[in-house]
């Protein structure tokens, strides 16, 4: 235990003895349970004050740490250097997981408010570690007179702690390297406050309905959700909101031309209306101080910064993989617009009827409608199914653990079981709520590091249920809770020693691959078999929509493959300017990277919602996605190839892939379960366009 906390101690004892009076902050400090050892997350006990006494006091822990490793008078070792270092702010970290995690899926005002004054202070810590000499040169020292070449995980960490040092400005000297500091505070904080903004303004906006004529084409399922959903407001009628479980199908099936271009430049302009939650300023500035600090680090713009410690390594690179699939999939994109604009009852075909007559077209080709299949997917079936699989793959099963505390009610929890062995805790959080962002994501509470199991959280928003009807999951949703269980598979059959290395800490152009891997998975029937069930007669799932659903797999492939080419395109955009100045305003960025085959919509735009690149971990990197679907469709060709089910394949997988985390460049992985080097060309047949 830290001497500070230690000595608050001996001062409780002291108050009890002697009747001495000590401060209540100084209590509460002591008291405080996330200073406190727990097995997991206290979330029964946590308050909102509890955070800032928590992460000030672990960040002073972590500093003396620091200090004791700095100014050592022992030789440099790997132990007592590099190994210490990894170690010296788990406390802080683990902290600060529990804040940040339950601040994107269960905020408040108050929790909000905490976080945008700890993020900074959290951001100089780790910039004074990471511009001290003292600590750059023990490493060094480490790195020239070792060898840890028959050594894989030592070897990467080393190499790993001297880049990041080096990636962080040590070499900056005076006011340059103080610039570089508060830069990085400044974006720490501007993060934060484009993701508030784009839920505050996505919460801000609703559409209210008192019409039956204006819910015309929409499903009852959908009906039934709205009316819920005003109820709970207090309202008559029918309320439809932004979040994707509403959007969607609004969007898709509703008949009403004027309601649908409503509820699209709603969507299209989140964090771009020109009121307090505007993004547009945000951006300019995350450009400009993104683009600087590449400058001052000797790159000549931010995307050559993060791109050089990618698998891709070069922007030439980048734009080379990028255009040879956009060139595949152009011809393709535009004969299926065409497709859509010949069966709609508009010329031209404008953004807001894309989705509406994309599902009429499926339905004229494969005599399939989207909505046929949701009560065969209900979310208990779809969990234990995915369950399942991992059950066939890796001999894995998940017992409800109750007992566990949680963070909101609808949070459910399990534990993960390897025969008797414990692999670690999953926390499954599923449906929308005013204090989550959209979207779906995989983290973390504790990673895995040595006989520390994992304590991983999934993230959805699927729709929720009704008086009526259990969840009942768009096919869609089944393939997005595939992709995050594949996220927490790799963070839970992680086997390293040091958590940096574990999991999902791998190079961003990889990390998608084992998620996007498992999506394979929901187009074969004999996985389907084990779970799709009509959830009010218990009938499989039929023959016949299996083979839609396989027959469909492609519908729209090249458009949906340019939007996402279009995303990455718009990143890299923003990130290749050379400084502030050039910005401008978002959506004019966005509209002269993208392959536009819609007309432009004014004042609508994805930058000032997009939370991969403005506000998480994917700037410059939001091209992973398809680089890694490269590797994934490659690597599920081997379990078709193998048996789906195959179980020494899947070990493999687990050994060579799974288990393994960073610890050793992704090629390498890959080459040692593929025994060959990527082909392309599994991508290209999927999608049939080969």
């Amino acid at each position: 235990m830290h001497k500070s906390l230690l000595k608050n101690i001996k001062l409780v004892f002291i108050e009890i003895q002697y009747n001495i009076l000590i401060p209540d902050a100084l209590l509460r400090l002591v008291m405080n349970i996330l200073l406190q050892e727990w097995e997991f997350p206290p979330f029964d006990r946590i308050k909102i004050e509890d955070y800032e006494s928590a992460i000030r006091a672990a960040i002073e822990e972590a500093e003396h740490t620091i200090e004791t490793i700095a100014t050592s008078t022992e030789a440099p070792t790997f132990e007592n250097t590099v190994e210490a270092l990894e170690c010296a702010d788990r406390r802080l970290n683990r902290v600060s997981a529990i804040m940040m995690n339950l601040n994107e899926c269960c905020t408040s005002d108050a929790l909000q408010e905490v976080v945008m004054k700890l993020e900074p202070e959290m951001t100089r810590f780790s910039m004074k570690v990471m511009t001290d000499h003292r600590l750059y040169e023990r490493v060094k020292t480490v790195s020239e007179n070792s060898d840890y070449s028959e050594h894989s995980e030592k070897k990467t960490l080393l190499e790993n702690t001297l880049k990041s040092f080096r990636r962080h400005g040590v070499a900056l000297e005076g006011e340059a390297r103080e610039r570089y500091k508060r830069n990085e505070e400044e974006l720490s904080e501007l993060k934060l406050r484009f993701s508030q903004n784009a839920l505050a303004d996505m919460n801000d906006w609703t559409l209210h309905l008192t019409s039956e004529a204006d819910l015309e084409g929409l499903p009852e399922p959908v009906r039934t959700a709205a009316r819920e959903e005003a109820e709970a407001k207090g309202l008559e009628g029918w309320l439809f909101t932004l979040a994707y479980p509403s959007y969607g199908p609004f969007m898709t099936y509703s008949t009403r031309r004027d309601l649908r271009e409503k509820m699209y430049r709603a969507y299209g302009s989140i964090g771009g209306r020109g009121n307090e939650h505007d993004n547009n300023e945000v951006i300019r500035r995350i450009v400009e101080l993104r683009a600087e600090q590449a400058r001052m680090l000797g790159y000549n713009t931010y995307c050559d910064y993060v791109l050089e410690d990618r698998m891709v390594q070069s922007l030439p690179n980048l734009r080379r993989f990028m255009q040879e699939l956009k060139e595949a999939v152009l011809p393709a994109a535009k004969n299926e617009l065409a497709e859509i604009q010949r069966i709609s009852s508009f010329t031209p075909l404008m953004p807001w009827d894309f989705s509406h007559y994309a599902e009429k077209l499926k339905q004229q080709r494969y005599a399939f409608d989207s909505e046929q299949l949701r009560p065969y997917f209900r979310l208990d079936a779809v969990r234990e199914g995915i369950f399942g699989l991992y059950g066939k793959l890796y001999g894995l099963h998940f017992d409800p653990a109750p007992e566990v505390p949680v963070y909101h009610e609808d949070v459910k929890v399990y534990r993960v079981l390897d025969g008797t062995r414990e692999m670690g805790i999953l926390y499954l959080d599923m449906h929308p709520r005013a204090s989550k962002r959209s979207g779906a994501w995989m983290t973390e509470f504790r990673g895995q590091h040595g006989d520390i199991r994992p304590q991983i959280q999934v993230v959805c928003n699927f729709s929720k249920p009704t008086a009526e009807t259990p969840s009942l999951l768009r096919f869609s949703e089944v393939e997005t809770f595939m992709h995050e269980m594949g996220h927490a598979m790799h963070g839970m059959l992680s086997n390293v020693r040091y958590e940096s290395l574990s999991g999902t800490n791998v190079k961003r152009d990889f990390v998608e691959m084992p998620s996007q891997v498992m999506e394979n998975w929901c187009y074969e029937p004999e996985f389907l078999a084990t779970f799709a069930r009509h959830w009010q007669t218990g009938e499989p799932l039929p023959t016949e929509f299996i083979d839609k659903i396989r027959a469909a797999q492609n519908h729209l492939a090249g458009w949906l493959c340019l939007r996402q080419l279009n995303l990455g395109y718009t990143d890299i955009a923003f990130h290749t300017m050379l400084d502030g100045s050039t910005v401008g305003k978002a959506e004019e960025v966005e509209a002269g990277a993208m392959t536009n085959l819609l007309p432009r919509v004014p004042g609508c735009c994805t930058a000032t919602n997009f939370s991969h690149i403005f506000g998480g971990g994917y700037a410059s990197g939001y091209y992973g996605y398809k680089w890694a679907e490269v590797l994934d469709a490659d690597i599920f060709s081997r379990f078709k190839q193998d048996g789906i089910f195959n179980r020494d394949t899947a070990a493999r997988f687990r050994r060579e892939i799974l288990s393994r985390g960073g610890t050793e460049h992704p090629a390498v992985l890959f080459r040692n379960f593929m025994g060959r080097e990527p082909d392309n060309k599994a991508l290209l047949k999927r999608m049939n366009l080969l």
